[in-house]
């Protein structure tokens, strides 16, 4: 396509297709965590057969270690893409700081190879072939116990690969694709929604359960022929309305000083270089700009992986007597409300941004998430010694809606807010800051939910 019939292109498409695909890229990079949180019930069913030989049975509980071996290596993955992709990992070997560089392709505007891209292109490759293994798993007979540990063992390498994949693509997001950040948050918002709807479906139909792991292999495919879109397509498609700077639409193109830096790189005088590193590597300096929104985040999240999913899917339906609904009630009233309301609140920031980032209500507004806990802990949870005091299904799927919609709306509030608190050089690292704190407040609300079931729980090893 030349340049004279993209350049006449309508402005609605040009605006269009970058939001498609950078909303794909935020499907793909949560799709992983959502299928296997998604997916509790398919293993704990099969782990309901190994004869408990702990105290309680947790030895053996999905729902207790999954978040645990999913979050700590998330931790370690993104906070090696941070310090080598931001330039301030020079203590690491050269070696891993290549492998963990930049996730944008090195093409500098025009094709974009699979060789150009390997981070990215690997960790989507490999996500996929373990899904792909894991759907062939449903049908192997295998004793509970090593089925756990080789489920444990795929989620740690499936998620090891998702840190990098995510903080990759939040940084180049935040970095070219800045107004269109929210579409990202979105698209992370939707694919639990996404996974939430196939397993319902799945339920209702009866179809056979390899069917619900090969979907991720296919969204892995579609969100890869997405990133090597995103290397093809002209930077200043996706900056002509950018909110930030309207009055660059005729002119330069937003995020050009950027793209001149990362295609002419080898070009630049050595001196030059050295003081753009320098101005780009202080990720201290980055930090302390965008620390207040990071904490913000990290809050946010270790609220939410402290109750759900692992308390919240033990909460038992009042109507016990009606098979069909208690079949169906855990995925409609967990995992479908909590992901919906979860997406509708990350919607709710393209026409709602308050408080603004200065508010003394922001950090109010984050802290008030912290009455969810006792709220949906007194709600009708499964062998828990505290009483069940709210009693009623409608009660616990509304807690449930404003749990996740305060959870969407303050995440993407805070995740859009920080790019703007710095310099367009330093976006990406502040990217991939933000998606570290994300993380860590994943890891550390997973460590709480882990208390949380030790103390509260009389049995550990029971499924629904």
């Amino acid at each position: 396509m030349s340049n004279d019939h993209q350049q006449g292109e309508p402005a609605p498409r040009r605006r269009l297709v970058p939001c498609i695909i950078i909303f794909v890229l935020g499907v793909g990079s949560l799709l992983p965590w959502n299928f296997f949180i998604i997916a509790s019930q398919y293993f704990q069913r099969r782990l309901a057969a190994e004869p408990s030989t702990t105290s309680g049975g947790g030895g053996y509980s999905y729902e207790l270690w999954m978040p645990l071996a999913a979050n700590l290596p998330l931790v370690v993955s993104s906070l090696l893409n941070c310090l080598c992709t931001s330039g301030c990992g020079r203590g690491l070997p050269a070696a891993l700081r290549r492998c963990c560089g930049r996730g944008l392709p090195a093409a500098p505007c025009g094709s974009c190879d699979l060789k150009h891209c390997p981070l990215v292109v690997s960790t989507m490759v490999l996500i996929s072939g373990l899904f792909a293994a894991t759907a062939v798993l449903v049908d192997v007979d295998m004793e509970p116990r090593i089925f756990f540990y080789v489920t444990m063992a795929t989620i740690v390498v499936i998620n090891m690969s998702n840190g990098v994949l995510v903080g990759s693509l939040f940084g180049v997001v935040s970095l070219l694709f800045q107004q269109h950040l929210r579409w990202f948050m979105i698209g992370q918002g939707a694919s639990g929604l996404i996974a939430a709807l196939v397993m319902l479906v799945s339920i209702l139909s009866g179809v056979p359960e390899q069917a619900y792991f090969i979907i991720p292999c296919v969204v892995a495919a579609v969100t890869l022929a997405c990133y090597l879109c995103l290397g093809m397509s002209p930077r200043t498609h996706t900056h002509g309305d950018g909110v930030d700077s309207p009055q660059q639409d005729s002119q330069e193109p937003p995020g050009s000083t950027e793209m001149t830096a990362l295609s002419n790189s080898s070009e630049a005088p050595e001196d030059q270089r050295r003081d753009e590193n320098q101005e780009r590597c202080s990720g201290w300096r980055v930090f302390k700009e965008i620390r207040w929104m990071a904490a913000y985040v990290m809050a946010v999240f270790i609220v939410t992986l402290s109750v759900f999913p692992v308390i919240t899917s033990r909460v038992q339906t009042v109507s016990k007597d009606n098979a069909a609904w208690d079949k169906v009630f855990t995925c409609v009233c967990c995992l479908i409300v909590f992901n919906a309301m979860d997406l509708l609140g990350r919607i709710a920031t393209i026409f709602v941004q308050w408080p603004s980032k200065e508010s003394r209500w922001l950090p109010i507004a984050v802290a008030s998430r912290g009455l969810f806990v006792p709220l949906l802990i007194m709600c009708n949870v499964q062998n828990f010694r505290s009483p069940a005091v709210f009693r009623s299904d409608g009660f616990f799927a509304f807690i449930m809606a404003l749990f996740a919609v305060s959870n969407g709306y303050l995440a993407s509030l805070c995740e859009a807010y920080a790019p703007r608190l710095v310099r367009g050089a330093d976006c990406e690292a502040a990217g991939l800051v933000m998606s570290l704190f994300m993380v860590l407040g994943l890891s550390l609300g997973a460590f709480l939910s882990f208390w949380y079931m030790r103390v509260l729980s009389c049995d550990l090893s029971s499924s629904h």
